[in-house]
């Protein structure tokens, strides 16, 4: 099927973008979809005894974008590029030593050069202020190694389009653990990680019991807190700006498969996998949305029999994607190798029940999930055991253990009887990921496990030539109601996420975790006025309905007003520029730094500024580096900067700190957000090493000129903190009245600029084609 015919002109860009096989030279090798499925489907068949044979049935799995292997198959498979299919993977434990950290970063590195997004858990390094072995000083903790791996990461593109990403963990008990909770209150800071507390149950006991909790490392107590105490900083910190998240650290384990034989303490950067060291997460996905017969009927269901069959395609094709990848480090082959574990999920969902006539969170919509998930369990585990009759179990399989697992136990008895006469060929076989693209590559299908966040809205589509059109784009379960039923009335069933209490949220996701054996990616979005307690209650629900963790968004003055609610079933992105030069926008609704003018005339520049210069001495340089930034008032009567002068006598520096000051002065005068410019700077990595600037790493002499910036941006009230919050409040309800109102729903996309960016699955995503996904 091409996708220029039958699909959604988003599908087709989507397709182009990220998927398309082309020459170095931009040449397009795939000519339609067809070519792209085909090309997937032979190079994981060349894994089998009869190639031919499973090619046509790996083609035939995808056709109609029924079964979508994670981007990076579509993307790499049969492309002869050295990249890796595995979308993420858990990195080694990191020893509490200056070359075992950086042996950890190169590792980490290496990882995300091939396209992978990474893991770490933070909690094997000594806290703040513990002595530091061998030369006389105290450990500077671990955020500030934190700060290194953030660095790195801006540094490193991964294979495509897409920078990487990360997830950072650290345990609940470490004695760090306050300042890691707060970490994100300090602009830009860690913006390349999404970051969880790993919760264990003791924690949650010590909770519910009202009972001090020692904070220890290495069984040294550091010193201890109420337990509610700390929890209720967890909390204020994700009420706050939707960090940190929460994971159920013992619940994982002690329902893991593999209990036998590893020990996980850090998951993916989405956290639908948690894995051990050196693990790595494979990824595909079962459109429900095509599954179902009879639509928008009494009789509308899925076809059992259809998903049984794609199922079992499915898990076959995940399987071979094992042996045909390749792998950054050897320690992540021998570990996929041996465990082979897959993550089967499901992109659809909520399509899938409109379809029904069920609305998200309903009674209704909680069978007809456990239902069909429950389904897909028993197929895969079923078509795992056939494949380990064919080709043999997993490596790593023991059955006595293996049989006595959690997960295993809750399974059909003939399922147990059949793992334990043949062995099973995956260790692990179900997951629920974050699909916001593939979705999008699919017709628009709503996304994993999530609700429909907008059932239309407008959008630009790029042309071959170079220019823009604009397009609606539609919902796949809405678009297919209104071209059978026309303008008539919605059913119940169609609700967004804005729509959604948070208790609906979370039984979705607390139902279909009863049938998946790793875990799951789910963003439960609450509104603004909820109050904290109220919240807080989420995350103990959460534990007590049997979840393996939470992440929530709120919209908030520090991550921005992403979603909000809406009483229209159509979202409109309003055109780029805005169309006054005065108009001001909500505080971080454009990035960090509040309320701002955008502009499109360079400011002029009066004859007399005020100004402050700042001395920056870099280690291991004669002279020091004069940093000057001058001030304007802007229509609002607010503080912004106009230019920055670099001074030094360092002769060998002047040609390149003359070059960024031009720049960065060219871009102070375009006005607008510009509180990215320090973000990048710092950001910069220098490959020969930073140096320890006031106890912080930093990792290179621009990055230092960036802490500068920022630090002025902040002293003048440019930069939005909570210390000068009510401030930035106060000036955006002054000028309200020019607020955008097109699109409340959608912020700002800092690569194309259009605001089409959405908050899903602890995401920001761009819905205008761009590419554009930040995680964290």
């Amino acid at each position: 099927m091409s996708v220029s015919v039958c699909a959604p002109a988003i599908s087709k860009t989507i397709w182009d973008m990220k998927y398309r096989l082309k020459s170095p030279d931009g040449q397009p090798i795939d000519k339609d979809v067809g070519d792209t499925w085909r090309r997937v489907a032979r190079h994981l068949a060349s894994a089998e005894s009869d190639p031919a044979k499973w090619e046509e049935a790996f083609y035939e799995a995808q056709k109609g974008f029924k079964f979508l292997p994670a981007g990076r198959i579509i993307s790499g498979a049969g492309a002869k590029r050295n990249v890796t299919l595995f979308n993420c993977f858990v990195m080694g434990n990191i020893p509490d030593d200056m070359a075992g950290i950086f042996d950890s970063l190169k590792e980490a590195a290496l990882t995300m050069q091939q396209g992978g997004g990474i893991g770490y858990d933070f909690s094997t390094l000594r806290p703040k202020g513990a002595p530091a072995k061998g030369v006389g000083a105290d450990a500077s903790g671990p955020l500030t190694f934190m700060d290194v791996w953030d660095a790195m990461c801006r540094t490193i593109m991964s294979a495509g389009t897409r920078r990487g990403a990360m997830m950072g963990v650290m345990r609940c008990d470490h004695p760090d653990i306050e300042q890691f909770i707060e970490a994100k209150r300090e602009p830009g800071r860690l913006r390349m990680f999404n970051l969880s507390v790993l919760v264990t149950d003791a924690f949650m006991d010590a909770i519910k019991e009202d009972q001090s909790w020692d904070l220890v490392f290495n069984g040294v107590i550091a010193k201890s807190v109420p337990a509610r105490e700390l929890w209720a900083k967890i909390m204020r910190g994700t009420y706050a700006y939707a960090e940190p998240g929460v994971i159920f650290i013992d619940r994982i384990n002690a329902r893991n498969n593999l209990h036998y034989c590893e020990d996980i303490h850090a998951t993916n950067p989405c956290g639908e996998v948690p894995l051990p060291p050196y693990g790595a997460c494979l990824l595909a996905s079962v459109n429900l949305a095509t599954m179902i017969t009879k639509p928008f009927t009494d009789d509308a269901a899925i076809d059992i029999d259809a998903l049984s069959q794609l199922v079992t395609t499915g898990v076959r094709m995940m399987d071979n994607t094992i042996d045909v990848s390749n792998f950054p480090l050897d320690k992540q082959h021998v570990e996929a190798k041996t465990k082979r574990r897959i993550g089967l999920g499901i992109t659809g969902l909520a399509d899938a029940l409109i379809m029904c006539g069920a609305r998200y969170g309903s009674d209704t919509a909680v069978t007809l999930v456990e239902e069909w998930l429950g389904a897909i369990e028993r197929t895969a585990y079923l078509a795992s055991i056939e494949l380990a009759k064919e080709k043999g179990p997993f490596d790593l399989y023991d059955k006595e253990p293996f049989l006595t697992g959690e997960n295993i136990r809750k399974l059909d008895r003939d399922i147990q009887e059949l793992i334990a006469e043949h062995g099973i060929r995956n260790a692990l076989l179900t997951a629920i990921a974050p699909t916001g693209t593939i979705s999008l590559f699919a017709g628009n299908v709503s996304s994993g496990l999530e609700p429909v966040f907008s059932f239309e809205y407008s959008r630009d589509v790029l042309q071959p030539d170079g220019s823009k059109k604009e397009e609606k784009v539609t919902d796949h379960a809405y678009a297919l109601y209104r071209r059978m039923f026309g303008d008539a009335e919605l059913t119940d069933a169609f609700v967004t996420a804005q729509d959604l209490t948070p208790h609906e949220h979370l039984v979705m996701q607390a139902a279909a975790q009863k049938h998946i054996d790793s875990s799951i990616s789910k963003t439960v979005n609450v509104h603004e006025d909820l109050p904290f307690e109220d919240f807080s209650d989420l995350y103990m629900q959460a534990y007590n309905m049997g979840c393996k963790g939470c992440s929530t968004y709120r919209p908030n003055d520090i991550t921005g007003s992403v979603l909000k609610t809406s009483d229209a079933a159509k979202t409109t992105e309003p055109s780029l520029p805005l169309e006054s030069k005065s108009k001001t926008l909500v505080p971080g609704s454009e990035g960090e730094s509040g309320a701002v003018v955008q502009m499109f005339k360079p400011l002029d520049r009066p004859g007399e500024l005020p100004g402050k210069t700042y001395k920056l001495q870099w280690p291991e340089t004669e002279h020091a580096m004069y940093i000057t930034i001058n001030d304007i008032l802007d229509d609002t009567g607010r503080t912004r900067p106009l230019e920055i002068f670099i001074n030094t006598k360092n002769m060998e520096h002047h040609t390149w700190t003359t070059a960024l000051t031009r720049m960065i002065s060219a871009v102070f005068r375009r006005g607008g957000d510009i509180s990215f410019i320090p973000e990048e700077l710092r950001a910069i990595f220098d490959p020969r090493g930073g140096q320890w600037l006031g106890g912080k790493y930093v990792p290179s002499i621009i990055a230092a000129i960036g802490d500068v910036v920022q630090r002025h941006l902040i002293d003048t009230g440019f930069i939005c903190t909570e210390d000068n919050a009510e401030e930035m409040k106060l000036l955006a309800a002054v000028n309200d009245e020019g607020t955008s109102s097109g699109s409340s729903m959608f912020s700002q996309c800092p690569k194309c600029g259009q605001l089409s960016v959405i908050r899903q699955e602890g995401c920001d995503k761009c819905t205008s084609g761009c590419g554009y996904s930040r995680c964290g």
